[in-house]
Parts: C-alpha cells; structure tokens; sequence
C-alpha cells in the first residue's frame, strides 16, 4: 500500500465560495482568498434581469485566468429554467477549460443530470474538450431531491459531489427559521441532521464527496464555527462560505487536527509493516489494537490532510 498514491486523488473542497457573478469587484475579490473552490454564480445571487451581463462576465473572469490552482467552478441556473441551457453552452464554449464543474441547483429527480450530462457532452465536442472533462455537483435543496438523492447520486459518471442547499430546503419543509443554515426556534436537536446524514450516504456510496451549504449570518462566528464543526464531524468534505471573513473558520473546521494526522499517518505505516512484513491482519499500537477498519479510518484523515497542506 502506498499512502501517497492512495491519498493523491483526493481535492479539498474544504471551503467553497460563493460569487455571485453579476459583480466584477467580488469576482476579483475571490481570487485573493485562501478558498479551495471559487464558484462563479449565475442562479439565485443574480436577478433575472442581470441573468445575461452575468453569463458575460463570468466568461470574462474564466478567460483572465488568475485563480491560483483553485478548483474553479460555476452554477447555471436550474434545468427547468429558461437561462440554463444558455449557461451552459456559454460557460463551456467561451471559456474552454476553464471550469472543473458546474454546478446544477435543486435538483429534485435525476433526469436534469441526465440532461446536463448530454449537453455537455455535446458542448464539450463543440470546445474541443475531452469528454468528460467537465465534472458536476448537485445541488440537494427539497423535499423531492432528498427523497430521491440515491438516484440523483447515481445518475452521471460526471458527478464529483452532492451539495445540501439548506435555504430552499428549510422552505421546501416548512421549517420554522428564517436563518439560512440556522437551528429553528423551538427544536432542541439539530433540525439539519437528518437530510445532512441521508446526503452523505449517498454520497458515499458512489465515491462523491458531500458539501455542506452556507451559514448566512455572516457575523454570527460561533455558530458558523458551530455548523462547520458539526458537519465535518460527520464525515463531510467542506461547506459553501458567502464572505471572507468566513473563510479561515471553515478551512480550519475541515482540516484535520495536526496530532490525529501524525496518528493517522502512523496507523498507516505500523499497519503496512504488520500485514506486509510480518503478515499479521492486527497490530498493537499506543495500548489500541489496529486493523483493517482502523486502516480505512486513518486513510480518510491522512487523505483529507494531505490535500489540505499538513
């Protein structure tokens, strides 16, 4: 086993920001910030009107370059919606190359990633791409999208992450909040942890990574901390930010600890000596006994640490 080779494939999304491409000075704002993935938006942060100077200027803002080895991705509006198609094409065609993904929002059945998967496949030979080359996240924001996301996850070999889209979400079940990403008033539990748990599932299951949504009270730093933590306590891979000053908490929520991933790291090696060397499926290490499973575990922490600089 070679942990290097093992972890290589793994990209953070730690931190994804969200911008909305309508305004040129946040386009140029976010390529300074320390954020794993830049999403260029063209859904709900831009007004019908401004749906078309939009498309514009994030084909510019692709075509400029400059954004520093970040994943660089868009979001087209929903695939029943009368821009998306445009969108797409635009995107793909005036800025070849330029995007890792798009992102297609509410999506409620699989048959809008099945549409977008054709197109752009279409597109992509219109570019002179290779086919594939455009990854898609899918965007989880109802009641129908939840209770359909193990078939939205299987629906494209495009697909690179599920996204919890907590506002429409919140709406779509009546939740009694006007906080994006926030707890109701009322409900001692966590009322996000149900459709967080049934996303990462999904998501798992077929390989995807699993992205939180953001918290929208942008001074509220304790519960963004809160969120983040709890989120990537469960196993998810990072979460939408909608202002720098959320940017460091949430990279530092979704990075390992420096002490559990020498751990981990160490897992890793004194399991490859005792199952290689010594041909033992179980070892002792620090008074715990490893095995395969502890294997597993360590291989996500080493992955996702690796990825995020440690």
């Amino acid at each position: 086993m070679n942990i290097t080779s093992t972890v290589s494939a793994y990209r953070a999304r730690r931190s994804c920001m969200s911008v909305p491409a309508s305004s040129e000075r946040f386009l140029a704002k976010a390529r300074e910030l320390a954020v794993d993935e830049v999403m260029l938006d063209l859904e709900d942060s831009v007004a019908p009107d401004a749906k078309s100077m939009a498309r514009e200027l994030a084909v510019a803002a692709l075509r400029s370059g400059g954004w520093d080895g970040k994943l660089v991705a868009v979001r087209v509006n929903g695939a029943s919606t009368p821009w998306a198609y445009q969108d797409v094409i635009a995107v793909v065609e005036g800025a070849p190359g330029a995007v890792r993904t798009l992102i297609l929002p509410k999506v409620s059945e699989p048959g809008a990633l099945v549409w977008l998967d054709v197109l752009l496949g279409q597109v992509e030979r219109s570019a002179g791409l290779a086919q594939g080359s455009i990854g898609i996240e899918a965007q989880i924001e109802d009641a129908g999208g939840l209770v359909a996301v193990d078939a939205i996850a299987a629906a494209s070999p495009r697909l690179v992450s599920l996204v919890f889209g907590p506002a429409d979400f919140m709406a779509s079940i009546g939740m009694r909040s006007l906080t994006v990403g926030g707890q109701p008033e009322g409900y001692p539990f966590d009322a996000h942890h149900y459709p967080l748990m049934r996303i990462l599932v999904a998501a798992k299951a077929r390989g995807l990574q699993a992205i939180d949504g953001p918290y929208a009270k942008i001074h509220d730093t304790d519960g963004l901390r809160a969120a983040a933590a709890s989120a990537a306590a469960l196993g998810y891979d990072g979460k939408w930010v909608l202002h720098p000053a959320q940017v460091d908490i949430v990279n530092e929520a979704f990075t390992p600890a420096a002490q559990d991933y020498e751990r981990a790291r160490r897992i890793l090696e004194t399991y490859e000596r005792a199952t290689v060397d010594e041909r033992r499926g179980a070892v002792m290490l620090d008074g715990e006994m490893i095995d395969e499973a502890s294997r597993k575990l360590a291989l996500t922490i080493v992955a996702k640490g690796s990825a995020a600089g440690l």
